[in-house]
């Protein structure tokens, strides 16, 4: 029996390397079936890995609250008026530490001038006054020098940190640390000393896929301490052919949660607090866990749609093989009945034009997952897409390609055993 089935193991693969033009026709349907299903899904994999890991830099613990210029409608009262006052106030920041639990720390930011020079180079830049806490909140490493400490907080020294872009632009060919800038905010300037370069941060604020926060690159930290200090809380901004006087506490806040599983209820009270404290849509709140947690969830239904079109391409690869191994069947009838004739049954038969079409969809899929993965990586490198080549959707396509050869090939096996031996010896 052993040797029986080794025989007509044999049988299968020797007739397909009689044909082997026909075979690898016929395994073309799979091979790029599989590759399909791998590029698709690995490029959706590393798109979603990238916009996931930009929002998880943002800090899933943490809480974003950012001043905005409220709707023209809303600040009607204001309009014939060339004060414009908006934002997160003192007030919010006192409520929340002292109503809203779970909250590990408080870290507000004062945006005090949008202009720095040094020397000859002048760059547009926000000069944001923050606490020593940011840096760890944030996730921003430095890259040189140090963060602001808090002895420069108690002590409201003229210090900064300078991002990657800033640094490079206004230091071009010296060592920025110890030298001074000059914030720029009419009517004066006011000098710092270099004592830190931040590092390249990822999420330097691109709108890309709408994860941005701000781009630390293009940013100067100051003490926050210094920022109250030496800045009003009213600055000029200057547009084309037009000027307003800005009045505003603080920039931006970030609250940091002290577990995950609170962040969402801390989030509400947070909205209730500034629903309560503002008549006016003047701030916005972004909570990067909810910002995840969509992610995933788009992540998930885009693999269950890029899997499904390209699942459609084996399904094809499949009909293919069942509509050669017909042609086949019919083909080889006078064998099949002279196998008969000599004593094979119809399980015999079966197992032979079963060999011939797992082997074509294994060779196939095989074949696919290496044209799949080589794919992948030439599109991350020629288009300059992240892709991400999980050990799961290689395995999966190939075991489809497996599935759908013993599937479809199943039928045109059956139909070969079941031909009476005497018309097949007949058959011309």
């Amino acid at each position: 029996m052993r040797l029986l089935s080794l025989e007509t193991f044999r049988l299968g693969v020797n007739n397909l390397r009689l044909h082997k033009l026909r075979s690898l026709l016929t395994s073309l349907g799979i091979i790029f079936g599989v590759a399909a299903v791998i590029c698709m899904l690995s490029i959706s994999e590393g798109a979603s890995a990238d916009a996931m890991r930009l929002i998880e830099l943002l800090g899933t613990q943490n809480i974003i609250v950012n001043s905005v210029k409220p709707p023209q409608n809303a600040q009607s009262s204001e309009r014939n008026s060339s004060l414009i006052a908006y934002g997160v106030t003192r007030e919010d920041v006192a409520r929340i530490s002292e109503t809203v639990p779970h909250i590990k720390s408080v870290v507000p930011l004062k945006t005090v001038a949008f202009k720095t020079r040094q020397g000859e180079h002048q760059v547009n830049t926000n000069v944001i006054g923050t606490v020593p806490a940011f840096f760890d909140i944030v996730k921003v490493s430095i890259g040189r020098g140090r963060p602001i400490t808090a002895e420069d907080m108690s002590e409201k020294s003229n210090v900064c940190v300078l991002g990657a872009d800033v640094a490079k632009q206004l230091f071009p060919t010296q060592d920025p640390i110890g030298e001074r800038v000059l914030a720029e905010r009419y009517p004066t300037s006011i000098p710092f000393t270099v004592v830190g370069i931040l590092g390249r941060v990822k999420t330097a604020g691109a709108p890309a896929r709408d994860v941005h926060e701000r781009n630390l690159n293009r940013e100067i930290l100051i003490p926050l301490s210094t920022a109250t200090s030496q800045f009003s809380d009213t600055t000029r901004r200057m547009g084309a052919g037009s000027r307003e006087f800005i009045k505003m506490q603080y920039s931006g806040l970030y609250l940091a949660v002290d577990e995950r599983e609170y962040v969402k209820k801390v989030a509400a009270m947070v909205e209730g607090v500034f629903h309560y404290g503002h008549k006016k849509a003047d701030y916005e709140i972004k909570v990067p866990l909810r910002a995840l947690e969509l992610a995933q969830r788009k992540k998930h239904n885009d693999q269950i749609t890029l899997g499904f079109i390209a699942g459609i391409s084996l399904l094809v690869g499949g009909i293919g093989i069942m509509n050669i191994m017909l042609a086949s069947v019919t083909e080889r009838t006078r064998e099949i009945g002279v196998r008969r004739a000599l004593g094979a049954k119809q399980r015999h038969i079966t197992v032979q034009f079963l060999v011939e079409t797992v082997v074509l969809s294994t060779a196939g899929g095989m074949a696919g997952a290496i044209l799949g993965i080589l794919g992948a990586h030439f599109v991350s490198g020629f288009a300059g897409w992240e892709t991400i080549v999980s050990a799961w959707s290689v395995a999966v396509s190939f075991g489809l390609s497996v599935f759908i050869g013993i599937f479809f090939g199943m039928y045109p096996a059956i139909s070969a055993a079941r031909l009476d031996p005497i018309d097949a010896l007949r058959h011309e």
